[in-house]
């Protein structure tokens, strides 16, 4: 077994154990909201409260399926192209803010739920806080190392190699085109980030935690724009071609995830108007960018996934050993 596969195994496993006292905790938020043992969340009736708490409590089932689906011999037979998706988004969503996990525990505010329950239980310990955030954290981190093991072994010849054995191919001028896209999408978010006026309807409602966010973004963009740019060129030539994969994989990711979630938002906000609720953002730029950041997401994910007929007899016969292996 090779360090890569031995890695992936630690990671798929980690992701599912970091996440399950995650599942465990809505399960008794919900149980005790039923049984009349807790109270619900500040703002939310008891129906209310238990939905959305049972939505999260899927999510945490379907997210711990899917790391371990990257790791067991029988995800190998599921299809491979819905399995990916769901990780690669997955992957998007949580890799990405790992830094700004880390951030809000050092200044205290561990507590957060990127997983949408819509806040925590008015009594909450300190413990059940830690746990949600480090469920997230260690499944973020698990992803990003399992999903590209994975992806090797369904598909060993898209890494072998260094980038200047494959250069080119059908789908490198569309990936030139992304990579600049995302490069240009990017570049916006951390001229927000920096505290740029352009395209901010309400300076007042940017915090410290905001900005941070769009710049972790902008940079997740940049960095996929250049792994995107480097397969499609096969520069620098002596780089093996793992390296800008996996980055590319975890920075297109972060692109449509994101932005596929935050679009609606934005539109909702653009259309009803409700009171009270203000994005810092010009409500017209902020969703150009989303479509724009999901189509090339999209894209990316595509150009990743296209073959190569221009694989190198190298690359080539490694891989057929290792399908014959496999």
């Amino acid at each position: 077994m090779e360090w890569w596969d031995r890695a992936g195994r630690v990671g798929a496993y980690g992701a599912a154990v970091a996440l399950t006292p995650y599942a465990l905790i809505k399960v008794s938020w919900v149980v005790g909201a039923l049984l009349g043992l807790l109270p619900v969340g500040d703002g939310f009736g008891a129906v209310e409260w238990v939905v959305l708490n049972t939505a999260t409590i899927g999510m945490a089932g379907a997210g711990i399926a899917v790391a371990l689906a990257l790791v067991r011999p029988w995800g190998l037979r599921i299809p491979g192209a819905p399995l990916v998706f769901f990780a690669w988004v997955g992957t998007g969503f949580l890799v990405p803010v790992l830094p700004y996990a880390l951030f809000t525990s050092l200044l205290g505010s561990a507590g957060s739920d990127p997983g949408g329950s819509g806040g925590h239980g008015p009594s909450m310990p300190g413990w059940e806080a830690v746990l949600i955030q480090a469920g997230f954290v260690g499944m973020g981190l698990g992803l990003a190392v399992a999903l590209p093991a994975h992806l090797r072994r369904r598909r060993p010849e898209a890494f072998a190699g260094r980038l200047g054995d494959r250069a080119g191919g059908p789908a490198a001028r569309a990936s030139s085109w992304a990579a600049c896209a995302g490069a240009a999408i990017g570049l916006v978010w951390l001229y927000w980030a920096a505290g740029g006026t352009a395209g901010i309807s309400h300076p007042a409602a940017r915090d410290l935690g905001g900005r941070l966010l769009a710049g972790l973004s902008g940079g997740w963009a940049l960095l996929a724009s250049a792994g995107i740019w480097a397969l499609a060129h096969g520069r620098p030539a002596r780089l093996p071609r793992w390296a800008p994969l996996a980055i590319g994989w975890l920075g297109s990711g972060s692109l449509f995830a994101w932005s596929g979630w935050k679009l609606p938002f934005t539109l909702y906000l653009a259309l009803a108007q409700p009171a009270g609720t203000v994005l810092p953002e010009n409500l017209a730029a902020a969703a150009v960018l989303h479509v724009g950041a999901i189509v090339t997401g999209a894209v990316m994910l595509r150009s990743l996934l296209s073959p190569r007929t221009d694989a190198s007899p190298t690359a080539t016969g490694t891989a057929t050993a290792a399908d014959t292996a496999t």
